[in-house]
């Protein structure tokens, strides 16, 4: 710890700040380590990704730039260490005690403008380590998340269906952008309506309405909901309204459902290569989520998962 909290106390003194309190360690999981501050400017907060996730590092680079208004402004990031310092951000949208649809439905539409403005950047998202999870490359993906969590036979004859699907996305007006991949109430922080999204570790390049995979699953676990119920219909029409200028509704509808159940491939990737990160036992707790979220093309839904946040 003593290189990051010379790092770290460095880097403040850069920003003009100084520590006034000791350093703790609130999360130290498979997937990386958060150590947090006091300062004389608020608490602030250093993120060590664990090498499968270290591509977060130089993403907070290029969020400030191309989406300043909804990113956080890192003080300091170190991309050869693996280290980024980030101010505190505030309250989050799962904390904020407002209404869980209605603040998704004020913050998914800046989410998806996020996306809009970041689909330019995918190369250099590749470039960083981001996973590729781009429609194309996806029926290669299914055959990856088969082998790495020895799936059953059920799951295995869905792969001629299942490349299917991809094909159809691959030939979508909508471009391929990054998936935040996790992105619930506690990973967005809000201040009055304008929303910042954060905690990027899980991020691929995708189909980017992959991304509301997760977002639909908290609400139906949250409210106690299907699919069809209005509430989740009203979360994904706020989302989808940002791309309305590329298809009609109803083809915006049926891309996201169809992008939603390709994306449950990768997210058994991606928790498959947390867990592959050595040396912590919290690995344990997590072992079988691979596995479910691969078993979730067996559902009955296109937003069915067997957790949420």
């Amino acid at each position: 710890m003593s290189d990051r909290a010379e790092w770290l106390d460095q880097r403040l003194a850069a920003a003009g700040l100084r520590r006034t309190g000791e350093i703790t360690c609130p999360h130290d999981r498979p997937w990386g380590t958060v150590h947090t501050a006091p300062t004389t400017g608020g608490p602030v907060w250093l993120k060590a990704p664990g090498t499968g996730t270290v591509f977060e590092v130089a993403l907070y680079e290029l969020l400030p730039r191309v989406a300043p208004d909804h990113a956080l402004r890192p003080i300091a990031v170190d991309v050869d260490r693996g280290w980024v310092l980030l101010p505190d951000g505030g309250t989050t949208l799962g904390d904020a005690g407002t209404d869980l649809v209605a603040g998704l439905v004020t913050v998914l539409p800046q989410y998806a403008a996020l996306q809009r403005d970041l689909a330019a950047h995918t190369g250099a998202l590749l470039s960083y380590g981001v996973a590729d999870m781009r429609p194309e490359t996806m029926p290669a993906r299914f055959d990856e998340a088969v082998a790495a969590v020895t799936a059953g036979p059920e799951v295995r004859a869905l792969r001629g269906t299942y490349a299917k699907w991809c094909a159809r996305l691959a030939a979508s007006p909508v471009p391929a952008s990054i998936d935040h991949n996790d992105l619930h109430p506690r990973n967005v922080f809000l201040d009055g309506d304008r929303a910042r999204f954060y905690d990027w570790g899980d991020a691929v390049v995708a189909h980017p309405f992959a991304s509301m995979l997760v977002t639909a699953a908290v609400v139906r676990a949250r409210l106690g909901v299907g699919q069809d119920d209005p509430a989740v219909r009203r979360v994904r029409d706020a989302y989808l309204e940002v791309w309305s200028d590329l298809a009609p509704p109803r083809e915006l509808v049926a891309e996201l459902e169809l992008a939603c159940w390709v994306g449950k491939v990768a997210r058994a990737l991606i928790w498959d290569r947390a867990l592959r990160e050595q040396g912590h036992d919290q690995a344990r707790e997590f072992a079988d989520a691979p596995r479910q979220h691969l078993a979730a093309l067996l559902a009955d839904g296109w937003s069915d998962l067997t957790e949420g946040e």
